[in-house]
């Protein structure tokens, strides 16, 4: 029977070279804080228990990662007075005391790291029946990192960190990665018997590896090929290249699942968006939040799709057009230079270049429905809450005032937009009028 697993992320760090407004850990990553990337990895391996350690911000931590992983089985734990890594772990040893098995520690500020690495490193320990187990990478600039220092035999001896490094440690490309396994209950009298005789006067939880080796406990190491998936952050110039690479990642996911990304370099996609196989992704577009966007539909170029957008089947959304919260039927269109906000769009509908949904009146936001077939003429305002029914028709430059209800087939144009009378009745046996329709007031956009 396999040893049951915990997991403790350590979430404490205030990220002060970040220079920001958040604590690291809830810096924004695609649509999620950085520390729900190795809390949902950790997830995926299917834990006891994950606990998540966090300091004065714990509170915006649960918050931050219920609204991220709602489906998680998190619990907190408080590390008052932060005194390093080893102190941020005995911060959960209410939660600990009793458990048995493997005990899985992972770096908050880690969001590269992912479950299939997490795996691997498992399988490492359990092979070499280490009592502590570590992730090293090799990295051409090694600054910042703790270095691992290998024994005669090539077994794990230390872990230094870089302020109490000598020269010659600082040489070492081999660096520590942040990733654990251990024993419980055996760990906790380890992490118990950690000081703080060191250049930041901290108790760090790299000592681990020289306690256990004294111990006569067997320490090993998983060296993993690929160091980006190793990579932290600690300035905006790190966290960028975390961002760069969890982008790639995203976009070539929805790719290998049969989403057209004409042009990846330029294609941003948060990680909640859900595309169906079959769509088609135009270069410089943004998808923000939790999207849905079924097959047949086409995106881009230069869209902006915000939270609470839905696109059906065949929906198209073109240069410089923006949706939040809106819903738009099958086959219908917005192609050009448009915002759409809280609105119910019907299918087939056609929304002609410049139109608006004046969704916000200063304190509140209103939805606007359009129907099934109507069609929008170019620069059209309409301002929420509004109606057009199905088959209704507003001309170029229209604005339809709040409350307003364009009914089923009518036509309305001008400022503010009022109906057209309907053409006079022809006399018997004389040529019928014409009746003014799109071609005229509508001035519309056909959406191509």
């Amino acid at each position: 029977m396999p040893a049951t697993l915990n997991v403790v992320v350590l979430a404490a760090g205030e990220g002060k070279r970040l220079k920001g407004r958040l604590p690291k850990v809830l810096s924004p990553i695609w649509g999620r804080p950085a520390v729900a990337w190795p809390v949902e990895a950790a997830c995926e391996l299917g834990p006891e228990r994950v606990i998540v350690v966090a300091g004065q911000h714990l509170e915006r931590v649960r918050e931050a990662l219920g609204a991220a992983l709602p489906e998680a089985p998190l619990e907190f734990a408080l590390q008052q007075d932060p005194r390093g890594t080893a102190h941020a772990v005995l911060a959960a040893r209410d939660q600990l005391v009793g458990l048995t098995g493997r005990l899985l520690i992972l770096n908050g500020d880690g969001p590269l790291i992912h479950a299939e690495l997490l795996d691997a490193l498992l399988a490492t320990h359990t092979q070499a029946g280490a009592a502590v187990s570590l992730l090293s990478v090799s990295l051409d600039d090694p600054t910042g990192y703790g270095r691992i220092v290998r024994a005669a035999d090539g077994g794990v001896d230390a872990i230094v960190e870089q302020k109490d490094a000598s020269d010659e440690q600082r040489a070492i490309r081999e660096v520590n990665a942040g990733a654990y396994l251990v024993e419980l209950p055996a760990a906790l009298e380890l992490l118990d018997r950690i000081g703080s005789d060191n250049a930041s006067g901290e108790q760090y939880l790299t000592d681990l590896v020289g306690l256990a080796r004294a111990a006569g406990h067997g320490v090993a190491a998983l060296h993993w090929p690929c160091a980006e998936d190793a990579l932290g952050f600690n300035d905006q110039a790190e966290l960028a290249r975390v961002r760069a690479v969890l982008r790639r990642r995203i976009v070539a996911a929805h790719m290998d699942a049969g989403v057209e990304v004409v042009e990846p370099e330029t294609t941003y996609i948060d990680a909640q968006v859900t595309i169906a196989p079959g769509a088609r992704i135009l270069p410089c577009t943004m998808i923000e939040g939790r999207v849905d966007i079924a097959a047949g539909c086409e995106v881009g170029p230069f869209s902006h799709l915000r939270d609470g957008t839905v696109l059906e089947r065949g929906a198209e959304i073109g240069n410089f057009v923006e949706t939040k919260k809106t819903r738009v039927g099958p086959g219908s269109k917005a192609k050009h230079l448009t915002y759409l906000g809280d609105a119910q769009i019907g299918a087939k509908a056609n929304i002609g270049c410049g139109t608006i949904t004046a969704n916000y009146d200063g304190r509140h936001k209103h939805t606007t429905t359009i129907g099934d077939g109507a069609f929008i003429g170019s620069g059209t305002v309409l301002v929420a809450p509004s109606t057009v029914e199905a088959g209704a028709t507003t001309g170029a430059g229209a604005i339809v005032k709040r409350s307003s209800v364009v009914g089923r087939g009518e036509t309305w144009v001008g400022v503010p937009a009022r109906p057209l009378a309907p053409a006079p009745r022809a006399a018997a046996g004389a040529d019928e009028q014409e009746h003014e329709g799109p071609s005229g007031p509508g001035g519309g956009d056909d959406g191509d």
